[in-house]
């Protein structure tokens, strides 16, 4: 039997050729949708007292250099643009590390371009370069903020250097920093996903990330006709991992948590007012 009757036998009992399709989620938690209730009540809590709310997650590491990136651009007909034909990463070049934060209520984004690794260290660091060039002009004083993160990663509820990282944070703002977790496995409805990371992708398709200043410049190229602004800066700064907090650290972070789920949903208050500006 050919191939083709093959295919016609299928066809005729209902077969067709299909992709792949990304519907599993695995088991998921039972307070799953309580936790994004709780989540939406503390931000638009926070919006009605025009706190601060960002939305913050680390977007996909980037090879940087003549490499292949997906989607297409303009280019004169039969003249592409040259990349290489395979993706070992440049060891001079190495990776990119997108850190994004989406202000909520304002509809701006901030992304630092990391050059080392995603810790929690580089996350806070992160979170504090956006409030010291962009927050601090957008809220005349500090006011608490409100921090909608993933469960996992370097920003993940389980990481002790995270907890550690934001004391300082709160220390500098000298305001309280609430961390509300979105719940396990569900880090697509992270709004920084669809209302940032989405626009910066689309911005750049087609186009061979060469340089970290060429992904700063299309990363802040990125505009929406529903007013999305963007601002990038890169980070040369080393950010070592496997960094041990000890209990004692630990114990010394002023951590209130909330009484529902207090592992998602935590208050660190600052120990002493060092407002930055």
């Amino acid at each position: 039997m050919s191939y083709r009757v093959g295919g016609e036998l299928l066809r005729e009992l209902g077969y067709s050729l299909q992709a792949n399709a990304k519907t599993l989620e695995g088991s998921s938690h039972p307070d799953r949708n309580a936790q994004f209730e709780y989540l939406n009540t503390q931000v638009q809590t926070a919006l009605a007292k025009r706190w601060p709310v960002i939305s913050v997650d680390a977007k996909k590491k980037e090879l940087v250099g003549p490499y292949r990136n997906g989607g297409r651009e303009w280019h004169v007909q039969g003249k592409p643009e040259k990349v290489n034909v395979h993706d070992f990463p440049d060891p001079q070049l190495g990776k990119a590390i997108p850190y994004g934060i989406y202000d909520v209520g304002r509809n701006l984004g901030w992304v630092t371009v990391g050059c080392d690794h995603d810790t929690a260290s580089f996350a806070v660091a992160s979170i504090r370069q956006w409030w010291t060039q962009m927050g601090s002009r957008l809220y005349k004083k500090p006011k608490p903020l409100l921090l909608c993160a993933d469960s996992g990663g370097s920003n993940g509820y389980r990481v002790r250097l995270w907890k550690v990282e934001l004391q300082e944070l709160a220390d500098t703002l000298g305001v309280a920093v609430t961390v509300c977790h979105l719940p396990p496995g569900t880090s697509k409805w992270n709004k920084i996903e669809h209302r940032l990371f989405s626009h910066i992708s689309l911005n750049w398709r087609g186009r061979p990330l060469i340089s970290h200043e060429v992904i700063v410049a299309l990363i802040g190229a990125t505009t929406t006709q529903t007013g999305l602004r963007v601002e990038a800066v890169l980070d040369r700064r080393t950010y070592p991992t496997r960094v041990e907090v000890t209990d004692e650290q630990l114990s010394q972070v002023q951590l209130r948590s909330h009484s529902f789920h207090g592992e998602w949903n935590y208050s660190i208050l600052p120990k002493a007012s060092k407002t930055v500006r």
